[in-house]
């Protein structure tokens, strides 16, 4: 009776796991290639089979190197385990693997991470990598002598390349232009996708640690005489909200009921972000750079707003319920409340929003100094919409509930979100409530959205796609400010040049610049061109 798992040589077993890979783990990968070479032609056909070559050869190329005795199968099974789980996210979600993605899922919660965690996605895991995984340590391999195995795989390496630039060559004007034209290709080529971004971040993040960079170290601020009230900036840094999404810039269904009743709320249509994950976005809108020349690594070795306001005065606190601040908030006075277990506010191990609100009218009583009271929503953080909003606010059903969106038509989907978008309403009416009922203090506030999300348009969910090619619906952002009568005032803000202006264009770059001057802090580093109220200053302030 023959063996049911016959021996196999090293070079043979790479070959399989190549056209595994090619064949089992990337179809959005070629997903995305069958889209650009729509309409599918002749010379369409050639560059999928050249595709298909190119990329079975340099699979093959990478796996030659690693099988060896002893270290080949565990590097095999862990390549195969793990590429089965990036391509359950890639396929489920229509995620691209690039080192911000990484970066973000490195930062991700606890309670996010439950969240991903399904039925589907162990299935997915057992089946697509377990099976090869379990047939691999099954199946015997026969290594030569030592010499004999070096010459064969040499021989086997230098007969791979040649297929690999051989066909690059015959097809390399096809290829360049694809490439070049179409890069988010090699974000959906796994594993290098996740390998290569893995590596970058790791090697960003391990290195020599550097010095803080100070910045704007000549930040004063010049008060005039006058009341004696405090100026409280409440800035709440949302979640995963979408611009299209709030009835305010002109969406159909009605998810800004009480923002759209409160007087003199100014609303920006036009906003954008800097990155589409929060581990880009919220680091980039503390910092002082343009997006065109932040760097998120470097950003945690140099100062940002929160550090300027507090050089020149100001009190600055850090109110948070999402993944953590970043690091924006940790030369700060800062609260993190998502791991908090107050029954009120949390249940199933992650927090509402609600809890940020704690305690705030207190708090705002016994200030006496100019303040800037950060609250960093959990806000519409996907995929689990409907658990981001109480009961009391699933208002457009039916909703998805799973974390599994693909389980869901888009409808459902959006339902859920439009739910969380309903509760921001409610959660910013109720900042402004709180200010508007604290007379001891000049109060304002200002909400922007680090990024959006994408619901199911062109099959892509979720955010963090890489923003060249992210669409417009993960980079548009809502934003709306609200400044008390007393701190129009003080500030000789006017509120019709205020409505006017809101409707150009923007970008978080302003915030940095915005917050100066609405806290009246004077450096150098500020930008009035970037500051959005600056033109609205008609008097000397008071």
């Amino acid at each position: 009776m023959k063996p049911l798992f016959r021996p196999l040589r090293p070079e043979w077993l790479s070959l399989c796991v190549s056209l595994l890979f090619v064949v089992f783990f990337n179809w959005p990968f070629w997903q995305r290639l069958l889209a650009v070479l729509q309409p599918l032609d002749g010379h369409g056909i050639r560059m999928l089979g050249m595709a298909f070559v190119l990329v079975t050869a340099f699979f093959n190329l990478l796996l030659l190197l690693l099988v060896w005795p002893k270290i080949g199968k565990p590097l095999l099974t862990a390549l195969l385990l793990t590429t089965a789980a990036v391509t359950y996210f890639m396929t489920q979600y229509g995620v691209l693997i690039d080192m911000n993605m990484v970066r973000n899922a490195m930062q991700t919660d606890g309670a996010e991470v439950r969240d991903l965690l399904t039925v589907k996605m162990a299935l997915t895991v057992l089946l697509l990598g377990g099976l090869p995984s379990w047939w691999l340590w099954k199946t015997p391999l026969q290594f030569r002598a030592p010499l004999k195995e070096v010459g064969v795989r040499s021989v086997a390496l230098l007969a791979t390349a040649g297929v690999l630039v051989g066909v690059a060559m015959i097809g390399y004007q096809d290829f360049a232009s694809l490439f070049r034209n179409h890069r988010e290709l090699r974000f959906a080529l796994t594993p290098t996708n996740y390998v290569q971004a893995t590596s970058s971040y790791i090697k960003r993040a391990t290195a020599k640690p550097q010095p803080l960079q100070r910045i704007a170290l000549d930040a004063r601020r010049v008060l005039a005489t006058g009341s004696a009230k405090p100026r409280v900036l409440v800035l709440v840094v949302g979640e995963t909200a979408r611009a299209d999404h709030f009835s305010l810039n002109g969406y159909a269904r009605p998810t800004n009921p009480k923002l759209s009743q409160v007087a003199g709320l100014i609303n920006y249509p036009d906003v954008w972000s800097c990155g589409t994950e929060t581990a880009i976005s919220v680091p980039c809108m503390f910092s002082s750079l343009p997006r065109d020349k932040f760097d998120a690594e470097q950003a945690k070795h140099r100062e940002n707003l929160l550090d300027v306001l507090v050089r020149a005065g100001v009190k600055v606190n850090w109110r948070d319920n999402n993944s953590g601040c970043k690091e924006v908030c940790k030369r700060v006075v800062s609260s993190m409340l998502y791991d908090s277990t107050d029954p009120q506010y949390c249940t199933d191990g992650e927090c509402r929003d609600d809890i940020l609100l704690e305690g705030l009218a207190v708090k705002l009583q016994n200030l006496r100094e100019d303040s800037v009271i950060v609250l960093h929503q959990k806000g519409s953080h996907g995929p689990a919409y409907y658990k981001r909003y109480p009961p009391a606010f699933e208002r457009f059903k039916p909703v998805c509930r799973t974390s599994e969106l693909q389980k869901c038509s888009q409808g459902d989907i959006v339902n859920a979100f439009d739910n969380t978008i309903l509760y921001t309403d409610d959660f910013l009416s109720r900042v402004i409530s709180t200010l508007q009922a604290a007379p001891e203090v000049a109060g304002s506030m200002i909400y922007l959205s680090d990024h959006g999300e994408s619901l199911g348009e062109s099959n892509l969910y979720l955010h963090a796609a890489p923003y060249l090619i992210a669409p417009d619906a993960q980079k548009h952002v809502p934003m709306v400010a609200w400044f008390s009568p007393l701190w129009q005032q003080r500030s000789g803000l006017d509120q019709a040049c205020l409505q006017a202006a809101s409707k150009q264009r923007y970008s978080q770059d302003n915030l940095f610049h915005s917050v100066l001057g609405l806290m009246q802090v004077h450096t150098t580093v500020y930008e009035k061109p970037l500051d959005m109220f600056a033109t609205c200053r008609r008097a000397a302030e008071v």
